[in-house]
């Protein structure tokens, strides 16, 4: 029976905690990508929500930028750009054209700042483009602090060129040597971190043409090469030249760090050959790397051996001479040289020393990004051909390990697969509180990979562990999501996205739980569960690990769907637990069902602030084109208490009438709590009923003497509010079984206000039982004792054989009588039972109860299991009451055992309570009357036999024996049996066995004139013939058909 009292939700199903009636759309353009990243910002004492817009435009350069926009909430939010794609890196040729600054955006709570990064961002270098990647850091003030760059390096390029120009009367004619000059100047790759080029023009004397830092384009230098005079002069003062070059042109506008490069173009043998020898001294300690130029023109015109003047040049040539040393015929041939000299002093860009190729040319650092205490990580997908790093820049300076660090689990045979680690970076705290860091390499071997190292300052990156994907494609790795479950400070868990897991037809995507042991390993404990609708859906594009929402002091977790609903969007919110986050989710929140306008909703998540004050924490997720906030709604526990008066149901005080009948008066309290996190003005709405289903009920609420099953009441105290409920309780045969009071709670308002804890029961259960009439308060204690007998004698023609305790059933004896009896000698025995069971060769015939006015009733049979229970004087057995009962059984014509068995248990409720049961087991046989009918006739050429079982029972293993005497007194036989037909005159089937003697083959002579007739001696012709089985009421035909004379030779006098 069961009585319930509902405190009614009005159609609530399930307790969520975010507000799906009540949000805000942030709407921005969905050409810049607006709402890609969302991140909770508080700068300045208010809340803040970034939001990126990686393809936002700065002129006419898709630059990308961010927006921050005030969290509020208010109806209309107005957000301000930042135009963080204005900043450049000083003193380089940088390409921001698609950098798309905003895709990567993490916030700093501890000073306030925030970093986004344009992991496209570009910068020339020759004749190549590198992508490095580059990251501002924004500080409180939403201005830009500086620039993290880690994987920019200086151009191979990176030059500071003096052209040292021999400007003497001897060089003719001077328009070759311009000439030469502008086209070897359009080869150079001129500009703010490349090259920079100053000219010396000398003679007699030496003189600045332009300076190093005059000019900042080719265009610009070329065009002031075509102005240079010829200066002239007498004398060649080559030693001169190279001295003013060294001391005074690489000062004027040189670069710290550029590589000095002199190209030194002379017609002759210097007048000061004395001094170039501690001249060039000096040049190599600058590191000068000095490359020659001998033009022949005045040699070759005048027939002058050169010799001399080429050993002077050579000398001036850095080593080896092959590289760094040019001559040409005459000036016109300057240009000849043009592309050769070009090639020398720019190597190939790009490519390692080998030339095998990239290293950090085409990173794309902060494609992630993850802020720690001593600076910031970075991911690198380009770096190492496309395999990947992580790098890390601090206060001090950048932190890049070598690609050898990684070699172990990015082998060599895989280098051409892009692995692009640094997909994301994250970190987790160990159990020692040593910060470790993670990476996911989403295409390593196509299946993906997460590396969890430590990597020092110095460089030196060590990989503790790695854990692999599972299936092709599916991009495991791509999003982790690190998880202290409890707040201590110590990661519990980790969270691994596979967001194009290929499942059942569709890209669902997985989310895989690993959880992290204190030696900081991880050990995968299963996944997330989602929705099982077959649609595509990129479960896992994006993570956030959010505060306790429910109030149980357990972290949560956010997973975004981007794709589900056709690309309109949806997220997940699953709960922690003490044992780890819940695989099944909490709440599915659809872009369909907040604005149908939402596109990929869920691309982005993030949520750490309360927004409405409400001492929750609300979500802000990324779509296309939009950024949304959900506020959160407080989750509360109903407590719930029943007191009954009195303590249990005495249906032996019957105290008032109802319904014209004296019945039992009981009163049930109901008091109901409200314990909330926050400051709430709600009400509960309740239904008291008896769901009591059976007739009549065992108890009914009061209702003007009338049976009513509910009633509603409402409780509207914020403090607990109780209500006096009365019902009333009538005779009953069942006094065993509990009335069982069941309070179900909710909240009247689903659109508004708090929502019921999930993880508190909103079902309450209390059972209020009968008084048992025992001495002890909670249970009576019967004593059941059980005696039986079985008597053969009672039933006609039943007997044993002499001198054996076995039964002998013969054909017309097939009834067993048990005589039983129970007694209770103790308390009363509620619903005490009486179990029957026997073998399968008896047929259960009757139960007759003799001399008692208690009754047993057999309810439940188990016909293939031979048992039966019978009720014993329901609904109790009384104190030192007892019954008597006889049971029938019929033996089965068609079950034949060696044996018969009946077992009787009596128990009594609860059924926990040991059984008092017997077991009366007798072994028996059954008799056989067989009729054996025969006929011979002579001579002996065939003898018939006819047997019969007349019984009821089948008979097994009988053996018929046929013996032929026909054997003279010398041991000849005289007939042998050949052969025996058996047939079946009606009847079922049998089986049979037949087995024919052997007659000795010797034959001796023997005289048998004298011999009257044959005698009958130990050696006989004979047959055997084993039925296995003959059924009963069979007869069978036997016929000796065929017997051979034996031969043998008469004996002569």
């Amino acid at each position: 029976m069961l009585i319930q009292c509902s405190v009614c939700v009005l159609g609530m199903q399930h307790c969520f905690n975010f507000d799906t009636k009540k949000y805000k759309i942030i709407e921005g353009s969905k050409e810049a990508q607006f709402g890609y990243t969302v991140q909770q910002h508080e700068a300045g004492g208010q809340k803040w929500l970034l939001v990126g817009a990686p393809f936002e435009t700065s002129g006419q350069h898709q630059t990308g930028d961010v927006y921050k926009c005030p969290m509020n909430m208010r109806a209309k939010t107005n957000c301000t750009r930042l135009n963080l794609g204005k900043v450049s890196l000083n003193n380089v040729s940088e390409r921001k054209d698609k950098m798309r600054l905003g895709m990567t955006l993490t916030s700093n709570p501890t000073d306030h700042s925030f970093v986004t990064c344009g992991p496209l961002w570009s910068y020339e270098c020759g004749s190549s483009y590198y992508s490095t990647g580059i990251c501002s850091r924004v500080n409180e003030g939403f201005k830009f602090s500086r620039t993290i760059a880690p994987a920019f390096q200086r151009c191979e390029t990176y030059m500071d060129i003096v052209i040292v120009l021999d400007g003497s009367n001897s060089i003719y004619p001077w328009y070759e040597v311009r000439d030469f000059l502008v086209n070897i100047l359009q080869k150079f790759y001129i500009g703010p971190g490349q090259i920079q080029v100053g000219v010396v023009q000398y003679g007699s004397r030496v003189v600045h043409e332009f300076a190093l830092n005059d000019f900042r384009t080719v265009e610009e230098v070329v065009e002031a090469a075509k102005t240079i005079d010829q200066r002239g002069g007498e004398e060649t003062r080559t030693a001169l030249g190279i001295s003013v070059a060294r001391t005074e042109g690489f000062k004027r506008g040189g670069r710290k760090g550029a590589k000095k490069v002199m190209l030194v173009i002379t017609d002759g043998e210097s007048h000061d050959s004395p001094d170039l020898q501690k001249v060039m001294e000096d040049c190599n300690a600058d590191n000068i790397t000095t490359y020659a130029i001998a033009v022949l023109g005045y040699y070759n015109r005048r027939g002058i051996n050169p010799e001399a003047f080429l050993k002077e040049i050579k000398y001036i040539a850095s080593d080896p001479d092959e590289k760094h040393f040019f001559n040409v015929t005459d000036e016109s041939a300057l240009k000849d040289i043009v592309d050769a000299l070009g090639e020398r002093i720019f190597s190939l860009e790009g490519m390692n020393p080998n030339g095998t190729g990239f290293g950090l040319q085409m990173s794309q650092a902060g494609f992630s990004s993850h802020i720690v205490e001593d600076g910031i990580l970075v991911g690198a997908v380009g770096a190492y051909d496309w395999n990947g790093a992580v790098l890390k820049e601090t206060r001090h300076g950048k932190v890049i390990p070598s690609k050898s660090s990684y070699l172990e689990e990015f082998p060599e045979e895989l280098k051409n697969h892009g692995a692009y680690l640094g997909y994301t970076v994250n970190s987790v705290v160990s159990a020692k509180g040593k910060r470790i860091y993670l990476s996911g390499a989403p295409r390593f071997n196509h299946t993906g990979k997460v590396i969890v190292f430590i990597l020092k300052n110095n460089g030196n990156l060590t990989i503790l562990q790695s854990l692999k994907g599972y299936q092709i494609g599916s991009y495991y790795g791509s999003e982790l999501a690190p998880l202290d479950i409890d707040g201590d400070g110590v990661t519990d868990y980790l969270l691994v996205a596979a967001p194009m897991f290929f499942s059942k037809g569709w890209e669902r995507g997985n989310v895989y739980i690993y959880k992290m042991t204190k030696r900081t390993l991880f050990i995968l404990e299963g996944s997330l569960e989602i929705s099982d609708q077959n649609q595509n859906s990129r479960f896992g594009s994006a993570m956030a690990v959010i505060p306790d929402m429910n109030g149980d002091a357990y972290r949560e977790v956010v997973v975004g769907a981007p794709l589900e609903d056709n690309h309109q969007g949806a997220i997940y919110l699953f709960y922690g637990q003490l044992s780890g986050i819940q695989p099944k989710y909490r709440q599915r929140i659809s872009a369909a069902g907040l604005s149908a306008g939402l596109q990929y909703f869920g691309r982005s998540i993030h949520g750490m602030m309360d927004v409405n004050e409400d001492g929750l924490v609300d979500l802000a997720v990324g779509a296309f084109g939009a950024a949304v906030l959900i506020w959160s709604r407080s989750v509360v526990r109903i407590q719930t208490k029943i007191t009954f008066e009195p303590e249990k149901i005495n249906t032996f005080n019957k105290d008032c009438r109802r319904g014209g009948k004296d019945v039992t008066c009981m009163s049930s309290i109901v008091c109901l709590g409200l314990d909330a996190r926050t400051p709430l003005q709600s009400h509960r709405v309740g239904t008291v009923l008896i769901d009591e289903r059976r007739y009549p009920p065992r108890a009914s609420l009061n209702d003007n003497d009338r049976q009513q099953q509910t009633r509603n009441l409402t409780l509207w105290r914020k403090e607990e509010s109780c209500e006096n409920i009365q019902f009333y309780a009538q005779e009953t045969t069942d006094y065993g079984h509990p009335i069982v009071f069941v309070v179900e709670v909710g909240l009247q308002s689903l659109d508004e206000g708090p929502v019921l804890d999930h993880s508190w029961p909103t079902t309450f259960r209390t059972e209020l039982p009968f008084w048992n009439g025992c001495e002890g308060d909670e249970s009576c204690v019967p004593d059941l004792v059980l005696q039986k007998r079985a008597m053969w004698a009672l039933c006609r023609h039943q007997g044993t054989l002499v001198g054996s305790t076995e039964g002998v059933v013969e054909s017309s004896r097939r009834r067993l009588v048990v005589d039983a009896r129970l007694d209770n000698r103790g308390e009363n025995a509620y619903g005490t039972t009486l179990n029957i069971s026997h073998s399968n060769n008896l047929l259960f015939s009757s139960l007759i109860v003799k001399d008692s006015d208690a009754q047993i009733e057999c309810r439940a049979e188990d016909r293939e299991r031979n048992e039966r229970i019978c009720n014993v004087s329901s609904p109790f057995m009384r104190s030192l009451a007892q019954v008597s009962f006889r049971l029938e059984f019929e033996l089965s014509h068609s079950v034949f055992l060696d044996h018969v068995r009946v077992v009787l248990d009596a128990a009594r409720f609860p059924h926990t309570l040991p059984y008092k049961g017997h077991t009366h087991q007798v072994p028996v046989k059954a008799t056989v009357l067989a009729v054996i009918y025969n006929s011979v006739f002579l001579p002996f050429s065939c003898i018939n036999v006819q047997i019969q079982n007349l019984g009821f029972f089948p008979v097994s293993d009988l053996q018929l024996t046929v013996d032929v005497f026909a054997v003279t007194m010398g041991g000849n036989h005289l007939l042998q049996i050949t052969n025996i037909d058996i047939d079946r005159v009606r009847g079922r089937s049998f089986k049979y066995l037949l087995v024919l003697s052997t007659t000795p083959n010797h034959v001796s002579p023997e005289d048998l004139s004298h011999i009257p007739q044959l005698v009958s001696l130990p050696h006989v012709s004979s047959a055997v013939v084993v039925y296995t089985q003959v059924p009963r009421q069979i007869a069978l035909d036997m016929s000796v058909s065929q017997m051979t004379e034996m031969s043998f030779i008469p004996e002569t006098g």
